[in-house]
């Protein structure tokens, strides 16, 4: 119970000497506001926030399910295939080295500034953790069950139902943890480059009128975006890899 107890306690302390240093030096809200004014504007900016952050929300939610649509048949098949696993590799490695601030005019300018090269932007970024980790999960498969599989006669949907998708099940939902708390970045940087509406946008606005707490105050929402994406994926995670619970 302290220990649960213990983040709160920093987390209250921290926002305790944030106001407390606002206060003492008088600080211009342009220039940093206090949470006590980042909390009014959580209230009184209640629906434009709910408008914009939904539309996020939104955008990293389709970003998710168009990466997994992606990553899971290509892990699978460089799974079995391993001439397409080294010929994937490379590029699969390369697309990480990319800068997502020069991949999202790219994507601005081919899906335009709608909600597509937001989605997009956020699934190139969601892809990678999710079909490595994956991939990791079906090569570190016991050896002795895969031999007990073939000589059992198991046809390779069987075998990859039963045996490998079960054994990876673990490795793929510690790469969409990682996957859910990177999401937003894509679809932030996407409606920073061109957008029309989600929170990213409305930050930019917010900045540009030197609205400083309404941008903490998107900041704020965005991570309670994440953090329920995160809760949401665990709480998955726990319904459906049972055994791992038990074994420990």
């Amino acid at each position: 119970m302290r220990q649960a107890a213990l983040p709160l306690f920093f987390f209250i302390a921290f926002l305790a000497a944030w106001e407390s240093f606002c206060r003492l030096f008088a600080l211009p809200p342009f220039l940093l506001p206090a949470p006590s004014r980042v909390a009014l504007v959580l209230v009184t900016e209640a629906p434009l926030l709910l408008r914009h952050g939904l539309t996020t929300t939104l955008e990293i939610l389709l970003g998710i399910l168009l990466s997994l649509a992606a990553g899971v048949p290509l892990s699978i098949a460089m799974f079995f295939s391993p001439a397409l696993e080294k010929a994937l590799s490379p590029l699969l490695i390369a697309s990480q080295a990319i800068p997502v601030f020069a991949a999202a005019p790219l994507l601005v300018v081919w899906f335009g500034y709608g909600m597509g090269s937001k989605v997009a932007m956020a699934a190139v970024i969601i892809f990678f953790p999710v079909t490595v980790t994956l991939l990791q999960g079906f090569k570190s498969c016991d050896p002795e069950l895969k031999t007990l599989f073939s000589v059992m006669g198991a046809g390779f949907l069987t075998t990859l139902r039963h045996l490998y998708w079960p054994w990876a099940l673990p490795y793929f939902f510690a790469g969409l943890r990682v996957a859910v708390s990177v999401a937003a970045i894509g679809a932030v940087i996407g409606e920073w480059v061109g957008s029309l509406d989600g929170l990213g946008f409305l930050m930019m606005q917010a900045n540009a009128r030197l609205r400083v707490d309404l941008v903490f105050a998107s900041i704020v929402v965005l991570s309670a975006v994440s953090l329920s994406l995160w809760g949401a994926v665990c709480f998955l995670e726990k319904k459906t890899v049972r055994w791992t619970e038990k074994k420990r």
